[in-house]
């Protein structure tokens, strides 16, 4: 009978909560201020939570070292400003002209790419790979047309999460120095609104989820600029054409897990076969290579187990991901995964592991 009390009290509240999503659409309209306001703020806040959680590390250890906090912070905004203007008098000017050359020499490339496909086609090695009925010249054309088309609409989506750049020109770098300054405050505050008796163990979670993301956000870094010399000292020894682009374009998607080197590896495989079909054979090879110390030298030393996901999982989450968010969804997926399991593992030790094991 308590059990049938039990589930009666579940049901209707999952018919309550139902109905209040269901009369909270009727007057939307109440609500879009606040989803304006939260769509122009997040790109900010995102940006602010990365280097918050890459950047504080430096500023607990500056202020192990008896330096006032916000004299630390000022520091660092100093050094990262002498990298920003090293990057861009030393390594801006090259990226961008091979951004140029890239796309004066578009139409050449495309040319160039159609001999390559043609001799292939002539010399019968593609025969192998497609039906009899099949020309394989048109089915290649075709596969390239919606690879370029996916890459058109990525880019697309990347200028519409950079539009606001005004905004969060302005406003990153104050939130991040509040969110520096203010260190745990924040969650000091969460942590209050807990009964007594649960105080400890929001404390506890707080500082789990910290580590977790601490620990994601700063290894991938690492990790990213890792592959990205390996990637680049290769495709320079092979003499792969925009290979400082091409980099910068593989450290940026490797941001996403396990799809972003796929997505990455397309352009600089292509790129390859253009000049040549050995250099495309090389620059996988080379892809593969870098692919393989990243996963199975620096990111178990960095990582350890701290990103305890299956690949399955995060292939999963970074589909929903992007259909629920496009690149912004991608992006906060993954943490947002860390941070809801790191919660639901807790309360079910707190609260039902007890009940289910005796049950």
């Amino acid at each position: 009978m308590i059990r049938m009390n039990k589930f009666f009290k579940l049901c209707f509240a999952v018919i309550l909560i139902l109905a209040i999503i269901y009369l909270g659409s009727l007057v939307d309209f109440i609500f879009k201020p606040v989803l304006s306001f939260f769509s122009i703020t997040l790109v900010p806040l995102m940006l602010a939570g990365f280097f918050f959680y890459l950047l504080r590390p430096l500023v607990d250890l500056l202020e192990r070292w008896k330096l006032n906090r916000s004299l630390a912070i000022l520091l660092l905004y100093v050094v990262f400003a002498g990298i920003l203007t090293g990057f861009i008098l030393w390594v801006w000017p090259s990226l961008r002209d091979q951004v140029v050359a890239l796309v004066q020499n578009a139409p050449a490339l495309f040319a160039s790419l159609g001999d390559q496909l043609h001799e292939l086609e002539q010399s019968g090695f593609l025969q192998d790979l497609f039906p009899g009925d099949v020309t394989p010249l048109t089915q290649l054309t075709d596969y390239l047309n919606r690879g370029f088309s996916f890459l058109t609409n990525y880019i697309m989506n990347l200028f519409s999460f950079v539009s606001n750049f005004a905004i969060v020109l302005f406003t990153f770098p104050i939130l991040l120095y509040y969110m520096l300054k203010e260190g745990g405050k924040f969650g000091k505050m969460l942590v209050g609104f807990l009964p007594n008796r649960f105080k400890d163990e929001g404390t506890s979670v707080l500082d789990e989820i910290n580590n977790a993301l601490k620990g994601f956000i700063v290894g991938r870094v690492l990790v990213n600029l890792a592959l990205g010399v390996l990637m680049y000292i290769g495709f320079l020894i092979i003499g792969l054409p925009y290979a400082l682009l091409l980099t910068v374009v593989a450290v940026i998607a490797n941001f996403i897990p396990f799809i972003g080197a796929i997505l990455s590896s397309i352009p600089i495989v292509i790129i390859g076969f253009i000049q040549s079909p050995a250099t495309a054979i090389w620059s996988l090879l080379v892809i593969l290579a870098a692919q393989q110390i990243q996963d199975n030298l620096i990111g178990p030393y960095i990582f350890g187990k701290q990103l305890d996901i299956h690949p399955v999982t995060i292939i999963i989450l970074i589909l929903v991901g992007q259909d629920l968010g496009g690149i912004i969804g991608i992006l906060l997926v993954v943490p947002i995964y860390m941070i809801v399991k790191i919660i639901v593992k807790r309360v079910y030790q707190l609260f039902f592991k007890e009940k289910w094991e005796k049950a």
